[in-house]
């Protein structure tokens, strides 16, 4: 299983479309606070539809209590600062994926405790500024699950 950290998510509709991915991915979604917005939010719900009751969603007041709570787990920070393209890296099963707030990304004090190898990035054209959130924690998913082989998914 893969862990989906999401640092301080603003937008509602992102977050619960990655609630819906998660729920059909097996990911485990991690939300550190604080979050813009009520889990009650209706564009939260609307976008995360009924997937809400099958997704495994933990909330956690710091990184660093949400990081000890995943002990042995990799971490991967994904930003458009990283330093490794995500498609070279090998994923494994419990890594645990770290993505930003959608306004500012994750700040340079995570990005500087991290090694450069931990931080990754999605290719972009030139001149791009960046993914939409749950776009990117969709393609960042969707790569480490077909690495290990779509565990658990319906054949």
């Amino acid at each position: 299983m893969m862990n989906v950290i999401l640092f301080q998510p603003e937008i509602p509709p992102n977050t619960g479309n990655i609630i819906r991915l998660c729920a059909n991915t097996g990911a485990q979604l991690h939300l550190i606070q604080p979050l813009g917005f009520t889990l009650e939010d209706k564009q939260l719900r609307r976008a995360g539809l009924d997937y809400h009751e099958h997704a495994n969603i933990r909330i956690h007041d710091s990184l660093t209590s949400c990081i000890q709570s995943l002990p042995g787990s990799r971490l991967l920070a994904f930003s458009t600062k990283g330093k490794h393209p995500y498609h070279k890296v090998e994923f494994q099963a419990g890594d645990s994926l770290l993505f930003g707030p959608e306004t500012r990304g994750l700040p340079a004090e995570i990005l500087a405790s991290l090694l450069p190898e931990q931080r990754l990035y999605i290719p972009m054209l030139p001149h791009s500024r960046s993914l939409n959130l749950s776009n990117t924690v969709a393609v960042a998913v969707f790569e480490a699950w077909r690495q290990c082989k779509f565990a658990g998914a319906a054949e």
